[in-house]
């Protein structure tokens, strides 16, 4: 009985603390988020252009799709006198202009209606090509710039046995050949929303063999796919600070950390595509990148 008596007041106190507290949240201002990050696998005729773009929401809600006014891929070689000028003659790049696959999707592709084919050639997918992305949105104009890059093929995967924090983690043992006398950044993908960028820097040239723990509880027979693709140093960057902000959260590709920039610009206002800070308006910017990519992938059967 003394017991019972004990646990009556830790009860009540217990009881009494299930009251709705409402959060009045400070109201925040929508930005445009911009996944356009193009997987090309070299092997295929087209490069698969597909641009994913939302809007964040409040904080309690998820970002949802949104609609363009207008979206183009502009690709080419750029003139070796004034880089900011592509070759857009045949052969050496073109125009893609692009639709949306269903009303509300926010998911853009290359135009099927368009009288002329408007999907990029695998051709165009090399080293030096320049690829520019511009959407209009509610009368806004964003670009984004960038070039091809190249990636490595993944030498082996396998299973491992040691664990590093936890006896739950799944080790994966992965092995990869840097291309020498070169400056190269990859990104891994392992599935499930994990990230890892890495930098040749101290593997240039060599093979290279390292460990990845998965934190999430992988069953016998679950199935994991793991890729690496090809980065420039902005890309690189970007991954490196933005996987550290958005770790457990679901993938770095779906909720972009609002404190990291990527290379999707506000040019409303400016008269040159190269020069984002000659106006004086640094709030104005969207989320998210815009990348082509080169993706060697290989799967991974949990035993």
């Amino acid at each position: 009985m003394k017991k019972i008596l004990y646990f009556l007041p830790l009860l009540f106190v217990m009881i009494s603390c299930e009251d709705v507290i409402d959060v009045d949240l400070p109201p925040t201002e929508s930005r445009l988020v911009v996944n356009g990050v193009l997987r090309v696998d070299v092997t295929e005729e087209f490069i698969p252009v597909e641009i994913k773009v939302t809007e964040t929401s409040d904080f309690f809600s998820g970002n949802e799709p949104t609609e363009l006014e207008s979206a183009i891929i502009i690709y080419g070689t750029p003139n070796p006198d004034a880089p900011e000028i592509l070759d857009l003659s045949p052969g050496n790049g073109g125009t893609s202009s692009l639709a949306e696959v269903n009303p509300g999707s926010g998911i853009y592709i290359p135009d099927p209606t368009f009288d002329e084919d408007q999907r990029i050639g695998i051709e165009f997918a090399r080293p030096g090509i320049v690829f520019i992305l511009i959407i209009e949105r509610e009368g806004r104009r964003f670009a984004a710039r960038t070039t091809f890059a190249p990636s490595i093929p993944i030498d082996n995967i396998e299973q491992g046995t040691e664990t590093l924090f936890d006896d739950d983690e799944t080790e994966v043992i992965i092995t990869v050949t840097d291309n020498p006398d070169q400056e190269n950044f990859y990104v891994f993908d392992f599935d499930f929303g994990e990230f890892l960028a890495l930098d040749d820097q101290f593997i240039d040239g060599q093979e290279f063999q390292f460990s990845y723990f998965y934190d999430n509880e992988l069953e016998p027979g679950d199935t994991a796919e793991i890729s690496i693709l090809g980065a420039d140093r902005e890309f690189f960057n970007y991954i490196d600070l933005i996987v550290e902000q958005t770790e457990d959260n679901g993938g770095v590709f779906e909720t972009p950390a609002a404190t990291v920039r990527g290379n999707v610009f506000d040019v409303t206002d400016l008269d040159n595509i190269d020069v984002f800070d000659n106006v004086d308006q640094p709030e104005l910017f969207a989320l998210g990148y815009f990348a082509v990519v080169q993706e060697f992938k290989e799967s991974i059967t949990i035993e």
